[in-house]
């Protein structure tokens, strides 16, 4: 699976969805209401704009995340910047609409269909007879057919980071005109649609060297609306220049710059007019809000100031003048007044820079939708007290996922659903909700299911020299560590919601023991003294008698077992833009006290997190986010494969870096990838969905939110959504023409 238009395959891409984007891998489409697919939870929002009303030629400075180190897509360091390259320059052979369907993408393909399933799978591509690279040969069977052994896996001189579907092709070969291809396979694929896309010229992939190394810095031969001009390391850019052998509708921009820039100097790269668009944190958003919102007919300031507050006047020196002449003249102090005057002026000169600020930024516009990833809580089942099912189900059950999605979207004013699937989104035809096989949010079972598994409330805890409680950081982490108190950050408050789930598998079963009563109603009436909304129940133990309830929002006597106390190690990341991560740590922390489990924050650098910590194991919570992918059946079988011992002796994990999984889910996910079936393949997966909730070693959290700065007059650009960006509709809005945008409100709602 793979965050925020990117080819979700390659293993190392997790690390961009720690704390800023996530490399998307857009998913399908919505059903009817009846169907458990639903729809997708927000549009895309691009001031969509039809091309007759776009001006030809500008140039469009966007900012990303990086320069990226290859080129190549299938490379293991191709990052979401390569993604958005790819898009641009070459052939896609399906692309993603706004709500999230794989759509033939015309400009290459005429037709695309499964011939023959007995006695192999057969497909027949028919491409779109204009279709030529930029050096003028036809794209044809040869590309195919070189790209498919790059790819397969047979030979290891290719550095390839996959080969997921093209290990099942047996032949590429012409088909019965220059213009078919007809790919056999050795063993059915229910996702053959998702190979070939991007396709690269046989130059790229035509022999392990040029695969390794000809497409890293440069792409010489392409074949999209735009083609690779160049790559400038030093000016940390990319630059995109139309096409001229391009045979679709012509690309309105001149040139498109991706620019890196950090996530933290974006906004003051906005202000000085050298972005047009980017995606930004909520506090930036909050500043482009205001900045665009009305403003004084006759100076053009804002009627608002920063933080909602009105903007300053022009009056401020003048009444500091007033104060100090008052002052003097009653036989005060005339250094005390002048220190108010000089504090006054420095006041003044503060509000004038904001407005300047807000001034510049007013030419901009807040575009906001969902990305399609979401953001879970891992649980490290590898060693520990998360080895225990029991103990990680009853982290999962103490957590209220509505709260922490509310805290996270609805101060954004976007939806705020807890997501219910590991493998799709709302919208996507794989999506159901499966949590009913976990079972709700419910204090009272969660403490029942660890004392189950022997955590006594309040028992003794013996230390010897050295030794940490159960689940604690090494020791060489320790001055990154910090206790974390539960202290609310103030973004929001949330109120009480008793919202019941079904407690059963898709499959009519739940399969685990410990979960005992699904069902069981949430008490109400029980709020954290922060204001937070938490879950009351019965706390056997030393400090209350048996069925005893808590007193609302007191936190339960930390657990022990064999003299160790139930406390876990959580890790995040201390960049910026990892805020929202740190207050949904927070909130996390507050659900696990009241069950008595213990956290021991533990922050460190971005550049660590993912390689130092997530992929090495060494964690026990942790949140990170994964795309959702078009086709879970591929993309989410290395997710959630059960890990395996490799030949030297050490556990191979793939993706799953939970260290979680069962035979039964990856049984389930071969017989959905081997099935033409749709909907017997949708069926699969959402068993298989079940089972992975069953075992909790991850938990869904929220859709993870996009907010994008777009210059007022771009148009066809901003927040994508499930969308593959269409390059050659880019472009700057004739004078007068406005760009169409979501009837839902697009700024963001007051925080409470």
């Amino acid at each position: 699976m793979s965050h925020v238009g990117v080819g979700p395959r390659a293993v190392m891409r997790a690390v961009a969805f720690l704390t800023t984007g996530v490399l998307a891998v857009p998913a399908l489409a919505g059903c009817t209401s009846e169907d458990p697919a639903g729809k997708p939870l927000a549009e895309q929002d691009v001031a969509a704009a039809a091309r007759a009303r776009i001006s030809d030629g500008g140039t469009l400075r966007w900012a990303v995340d990086s320069v990226p180190d290859t080129l190549n897509a299938f490379q293991s360091d191709a990052d979401a910047t390569t993604t958005r390259v790819a898009q641009a320059v070459l052939p896609s052979m399906y692309r993603m609409d706004e709500t999230g369907s794989p759509v033939r993408n015309p400009d290459y393909l005429e037709s695309a269909e499964v011939v023959d399933t007995e006695p192999k799978q057969v497909v027949v591509y028919k491409l779109n007879q204009q279709a030529v690279w930029s050096d003028g040969r036809e794209i044809g069977a040869a590309d195919f057919a070189a790209q498919w052994r790059a790819l397969s896996g047979k030979d290891s001189a290719y550095w390839t980071a996959r080969n997921a579907g093209y290990d099942r092709i047996e032949k590429v070969e012409r088909g019965a005109n220059d213009l078919e291809v007809k790919v056999t396979f050795s063993r059915p694929y229910a996702d053959w649609k998702a190979l070939f896309t991007p396709l690269y010229p046989k130059d790229v992939t035509g022999t392990p060297d040029a695969f390794n190394d000809g497409a890293r810095r440069a792409l010489k031969v392409s074949a999209g609306p735009f083609a690779v001009k160049k790559v400038d390391t030093k000016g940390d850019q990319v630059v995109l220049t139309g096409n001229p052998r391009w045979w679709g509708e012509p690309a309105k921009l001149d040139e498109i710059v991706l620019r890196a820039v950090p996530r933290d100097e974006r906004v003051s790269e906005l202000v000085a007019g050298k972005l047009d668009l980017a995606e930004i944190d909520p506090e930036t958003a909050d500043e482009v809000t205001l900045a665009a919102g009305p403003r004084d007919p006759a100076t053009g300031t804002p009627l608002m100031g920063p933080g909602g507050t009105p903007a300053a006047g022009p009056q401020g020196r003048s009444v500091a003048e007033a104060l100090r002449s008052w002052a003097i003249a009653n036989g005060s102090d005339e250094e005390a007044a002048e220190e108010e005057v000089l504090a006054r002026e420095e006041r003044g000169e503060a509000e004038a820079k904001a407005r300047r600020r807000q001034q510049a930024l007013s030419g901009f516009e807040l575009r906001k939708s969902l990305e399609p990833a979401y953001t879970q809580l891992a649980l490290n089942g590898a060693e520990g007290p998360l080895a225990d099912e029991r103990v990680r189900r009853a982290v999962a059950r103490a957590l209220d996922r509505e709260e922490l999605a509310e805290a996270v979207l609805k101060p954004l004013g976007l939806p705020a659903e807890p997501v219910g699937s590991h493998l799709a989104l709302s919208g996507q035809p794989a999506y159901a909700d499966g949590s009913g096989a976990l079972g709700e949010q419910n204090a009272k079972e969660a403490r029942a299911l660890l004392a189950d598994a022997g955590w006594v409330p309040g028992g003794p805890v013996k230390k010897k020299d050295g030794e940490e409680a159960a689940g604690a950081e090494k020791d060489e982490d320790k001055k990154d560590e910090e206790k974390s108190e539960g202290g609310d950050d103030g973004t929001y408050i949330v109120g009480e919601d008793d919202k019941n789930k079904d407690g059963k598998n898709d499959d009519g079963g739940n399969d685990d023991a410990g979960d005992a009563k699904d069902g069981a109603d949430r008490e109400s009436g029980e709020k954290h003294s922060s204001g937070k909304n938490t879950a009351q129940g019965g706390a056997p133990g030393a400090y209350a008698p048996k069925g005893t309830a808590a007193p609302a929002g007191a936190a339960a006597a930390p657990l022990a077992k064999d003299g160790k106390e139930l406390t876990l190690r959580f890790v995040l990341p201390s960049g910026p833009g990892s805020g929202t991560l740190r207050t949904v740590a927070d909130r996390i922390t507050d659900m696990l006290k009241e069950i008595g489990i213990g956290t021991r924050i533990t922050k460190v650098p971005d550049e660590s997190y993912f390689k130092d910590h997530i992929a090495a194991g060494e964690y026990d919570l942790a949140l990170y986010s994964w795309p959702a992918s078009a086709f879970p059946a591929t993309d989410a079988r290395p997710i959630y494969a059960k890990p395996v011992p490799a030949a030297d002796g050490s556990l191979n994990v793939a993706q799953n870096y939970t260290r979680v999984g069962t035979d039964q889910v990856d049984q389930l996910f071969d017989r959905a990838l081997a099935t033409l079936d749709q909907k017997e393949s949708r069926d699969l997966l959402r068993k298989a969905d079940s089972r992975i909730w069953a075992a909790a070693g991850s938990v869904p959290l929220y859709q993870r939110p996009q907010l994008t700065a777009a210059r007022k007059n771009l148009a066809n650009a901003g927040a994508f959504g499930f969308g593959t960006p269409v390059y050659e509709d880019m472009g700057f809005l004739k004078k007068g023409a406005q760009g169409s945008r979501p009837t839902a409100p697009a700024s963001p709602s007051p925080s409470s």
